[in-house]
């Protein structure tokens, strides 16, 4: 190779290692711009208050209130200052009610009015609570088992199977008498959050098999059960149903320590769930927990 060769070789060279170096930071920073543009996911923790019996405030992690199956007023294990005034809930976004029964309609349709704020559950609950005039029809969203509904960006409710019975007591103002009207079929449901936890709230419900399909279908990583008795799951089988069927990270316990009937108790609970590596996340009523 001459001297001139030699000049033209190393000058392109030293061309392609400038275009490269030049080339590389360019790629690097449209790739950070790409990656900066894009949303984030909701980092934030959920926050979980238990207002006694099924009924639970939620604090998504974007900050969204969730109230279901509000008791309070006439709940007896209802936390002051909740029990005396329903604001102090704060404003409710998304209410969610399972079924019709006193204990788990409860302060729904007075939440629903005070917040101007929908009132989603069972379809043939919601019907009569607008046709007898509890609530306006503009605040009731009717759905049904598998239906599921979207009502703030990344928060998803599906309506899953309980297996419960459903039924309205409303006083008639015209004759000052309470009347009883059917009022569908209970719901359970799982509740996914903007960064992705799902919890399983499973309403009043007995056992039944289709507890593993829901487990294995939507996967939640908390479960609040009831463990009452009488008129849901007792512990043992309660307990059954996570060990056999569910295997979730964690459980809640609920619907026990309101009703004499229900005499169902955490320390049963906790004794027929030795040996699951379930781990059992007992509460008490105004207690707020972080997840």
């Amino acid at each position: 190779m001459n001297y001139l060769s030699r000049i033209k070789f190393i000058s392109v060279g030293l061309l392609s290692v400038w275009l490269i170096g030049c080339a590389t930071p360019a790629a690097d920073n449209a790739s950070q711009m790409g990656a900066a543009s894009a949303p984030a996911p909701a980092l934030g923790k959920t926050e979980l208050l238990w207002l006694g019996q099924a009924g639970f405030r939620i604090k998504s992690p974007g900050g969204k209130i969730i109230v279901i199956d509000p008791w309070i007023t006439a709940g007896p294990k209802t936390p002051q200052p909740y029990k005396s005034d329903l604001s102090a809930l704060g404003k409710v976004d998304l209410l969610l009610v399972t079924h019709a029964h006193v204990d788990h309609l409860g302060d729904a349709p007075d939440i629903a009015k005070l917040n101007n704020t929908v009132l989603y559950g069972p379809a043939d609950m919601v019907t009569p609570l607008t046709t007898l005039g509890i609530i306006p029809a503009n605040l009731g969203h009717r759905f049904n088992k598998s239906g599921s509904v979207k009502p703030y960006p990344g928060i998803k409710v599906t309506a899953v199977q309980a297996e419960h019975s459903s039924l309205i007591v409303w006083k008639n103002p015209a004759t000052g008498k309470n009347e009883s009207h059917p009022a569908g079929e209970a719901m359970g449901y799982i509740i996914e959050l903007e960064n992705g936890f799902k919890i399983w709230h499973m309403g009043d419900t007995g056992l039944f098999g289709d507890m593993k399909f829901i487990a294995e279908r939507y996967k939640p990583d908390l479960v609040l059960m009831p463990i009452g008795g009488n008129f849901t799951m007792d512990p043992e089988d309660a307990a059954y149903a996570i060990k056999t069927w569910i295997n979730p990270k964690r459980v809640i316990p609920m619907h026990y320590n309101s009703n004499p009937l229900a005499t169902g108790t955490l320390a049963q609970f906790q004794a027929a769930m030795q040996g699951s590596a379930t781990e059992v996340v007992p509460m008490t009523e105004g207690q707020t927990l972080s997840f």
